[in-house]
């Protein structure tokens, strides 16, 4: 099952760290028959992207930068926790993702700071809705948060 991780920049950092990425909202795609799966995982990262925005504005520190994690995990490691939109299923999981199942990382530019400020600040802004996500490899995870050490 391919899940999707709201996350932030410190708490990227600390997964990579600690090698696994702590348990937490997550969501994936559940597209109704006949619907298009790529546009449901689409719906699924962005319903992550949403939730980013909580975590940011829980942490006023962190980056002004919406982090969703990509991961490729057994069906036995999440379960259903309810719709969170049309083709979309909010799933809990049942522990820590290992860093070795995540697939890749979508980010916000930096030069996206200002727009994703306003949208954790006040969500109902729609600042952040023409932004779009980049595509992070795995292996250059540490390098988005600073730690060029590995």
């Amino acid at each position: 099952m391919y899940v999707f991780l709201p996350s932030t920049v410190p708490a990227l950092a600390r997964a990579l760290e600690e090698g696994s990425v702590p348990v937490g909202p997550a969501f994936t795609a559940d597209p109704g028959p006949g619907a298009d799966e790529e546009e449901a995982d689409y719906d699924a990262m962005y319903a992550a992207a949403e939730e980013s925005l909580a975590l940011l504005a829980a942490d006023p520190g962190a980056p002004r930068r919406r982090v969703v994690l990509a991961a490729n995990l057994p069906d036995r490691a999440v379960e259903p926790a309810g719709g969170a939109g049309p083709g979309v299923l909010r799933v809990r999981l049942r522990g820590p993702v290992p860093y070795k199942r995540l697939a890749s990382a979508h980010v916000d530019d930096e030069r996206a700071a200002d727009d994703i400020a306003e949208a954790a600040a006040d969500p109902a802004s729609g600042a952040a809705e023409h932004r779009e996500l980049m595509w992070f490899a795995v292996q250059e995870l540490r390098y988005l948060v600073g730690d060029e050490r590995t």
